[in-house]
């Protein structure tokens, strides 16, 4: 049985939230608020670029000063270790000389002359394991960079400026002279009539 006496609920009609009522002076001071609060974000937005820009560049520079202190390390190594090598050549150069003189000697013990003989071997596998290799000379053209003249020999079946002897051997060390060649090379013969016909 239906109680004709229950309220019967009648759906209503869904209300739009009403927004809530804002006077005009807050609303001007929130407007204010939110254009300071703008602009102190644009501020503090351009002052972060400005610093991320210093870090950058301040990371820069400090990657080249690791580089160029890198280079610089690596460079002095290599003309410390040029400068001991070179002293151990005038050593070489005079152990060969002494070795020369020995070998002169028609009652040298062969046991001793290869143990001699060994020696400057070793000397050389130094050097070479090191980078250092000797300088091409005789047969060869003059090269300033790599020899310096002590004398001439005047010929006339040799081109001009060809080394003809070395009087000291020179090295380079990773393509750079270590110790320049001295050496002697050929000139040309000119006879008293050549060189007055060329008047």
């Amino acid at each position: 049985m239906v109680n004709n006496n229950q309220n019967i609920i009648e759906p209503q009609e869904p209300q739009e939230p009403q927004e809530p009522q804002i006077e005009v002076d807050d609303y001007e001071s929130l407007n204010k608020e939110l254009n300071k609060t703008k602009i102190e974000l644009e501020k503090t937005k351009e002052e972060s670029e400005i610093t991320l820009n210093k870090l950058k560049y301040l990371m820069a520079d400090f990657d080249n000063y690791r580089k160029q202190i890198e280079k610089q390390m690596n460079l002095t190594i290599e003309t410390n270790k040029a400068n001991i090598l070179a002293k151990f050549l005038n050593i070489l150069d005079d152990y060969e000389r002494a070795l020369d003189v020995i070998k002169k000697n028609e009652d040298i013990d062969p046991v001793l002359m290869d143990g001699l003989d060994g020696i400057i071997k070793n000397f050389y596998s130094v050097l070479l394991s090191e980078g250092v290799i000797k300088i091409e000379t005789i047969g060869t053209l003059f090269d300033p960079n790599k020899h310096h003249i002590v004398s001439f020999s005047y010929t006339d079946n040799k081109d001009e400026n060809i080394i003809t002897e070395e009087i000291r051997t020179g090295y380079m060390m990773n393509d750079k002279v270590l110790r320049p060649s001295l050496v002697i090379i050929s000139k040309k013969k000119y006879n008293q009539q050549e060189v007055g016909n060329s008047n």
